[in-house]
């Protein structure tokens, strides 16, 4: 797998408070810095009825909509089950993305949809799609990512969204989510074999065991090369620039100038679907813990606003930078503290 287990986010432009573009330099924002594991160009390429991600290399129908309606969490879940039986677009190997290899295709540089520029998708609906992961805080419900913005949140089992089926293992470059169970609409555990949910397929094999490693500089993440400061807060809530600005008076104070607001992300990353509040890995060394986080990320679609991680849930939202509502957790390279 490769060194991070995260992606860039593909967001290249900077923003101050009030949405307005600004020069990147010295912002330490996420469209200065482009962590994370970098876009291919092309990233995509097509072939006939299917596209695969250079980045990923997983394989995504070209056609986003192929069930034509929303459906509930079992009925897309059935759908595409369906198609396996009769080799849709030639393959029955099939199955319903996990949360993370659904927001892989997410673009925090584009809105309406929020995928990459010039991407060969068709008849994407500017809406919810289903993930096959269930939400750990609320095992009836299920995670779903928004294309119109980016957001990923969860919904009842039994409303009704799109699906956008996926095939392949990728090429490891994005970590599992850390789910092991499988359940019914209901919440219910089931035994996982034949579900096509993300339990079965148990793609957390790629985590490192041990994950986390503590010394006096921080906590070293392996699995995605980063380090984290162990006291998950450094001031309070703050402004969104303040909390750029709080980062950047610690490494003038410091003697490791090096950390930084992380991008959304690097947030997401240290996400662990089998648990919540928070949704952190079990064991983990961490403290001083809030539910909310800034990223360094601004949101394109209102650029007066930044991507957010909602600990407790695992969520990945948004919120308004004039608020001081948010904790700041200052991250950087695992690498620098070597």
């Amino acid at each position: 797998m490769s060194a991070s287990g995260y992606l860039q986010t593909g967001q290249t432009t900077c923003h101050d408070a009030d949405g307005r573009d600004i020069h990147c330099s010295g912002s330490g924002q996420d469209g200065e810095l482009q962590l994370g594991v970098p876009w291919p160009v092309p990233r995509f390429e097509t072939q006939e009825d299917t596209v695969i991600d250079l980045l990923t290399g997983l394989i995504w129908p070209r056609n986003a909509n192929l069930a034509e309606f929303p459906l509930s969490w079992q009925e897309a879940l059935d759908f595409v089950s369906r198609m396996n039986r009769d080799q849709l677009l030639a393959y029955n190997d099939w199955r319903l993305p996990n949360r993370r290899e659904l927001r892989s295709l997410i673009s925090h540089q584009t809105k309406r949809p929020a995928l990459p520029a010039n991407h060969p998708f068709i008849n994407v609906f500017l809406s919810w799609y289903w993930s096959s992961t269930t939400a750990a805080i609320n095992t009836s419900h299920a995670w779903y990512v928004n294309m119109d913005g980016g957001r990923m949140f969860y919904g009842g089992k039994d409303q009704s969204f799109m699906l956008w089926p996926v095939r392949g293992q990728g090429n490891g470059v994005l970590p599992g989510t850390g789910q092991i169970a499988c359940y019914n609409e209901r919440g219910e555990i089931i035994d996982c074999a034949g579900t096509g949910q993300d339990g079965e397929y148990s793609s957390s094999r790629f985590w490192c065991s041990p994950r986390f490693e503590v010394d006096q500089k921080g906590v070293a993440d392996k699995l995605n090369n980063l380090c984290w400061r162990q006291a998950a807060d450094l001031c309070g809530p703050v402004l969104w620039q303040e909390a750029l600005a709080e980062v950047e008076q610690m490494n003038q104070q410091g003697d490791s100038p090096d950390w930084r607001l992380p991008n959304i992300n690097e947030l997401e990353s240290l996400i662990d679907c089998a648990t919540h509040s928070p949704a952190l890995p079990l064991g983990y060394p961490f403290d001083s813990l809030e539910d909310v986080y800034w990223s360094s990320t601004s949101s394109l679609y209102e650029p007066d606003w930044a991507w957010a991680l909602y600990l407790n849930k695992g969520a990945v939202g948004v919120g308004m930078k004039a608020q001081a509502k948010f904790h700041i957790w200052a991250v950087s390279n695992a690498s620098e503290f070597s």
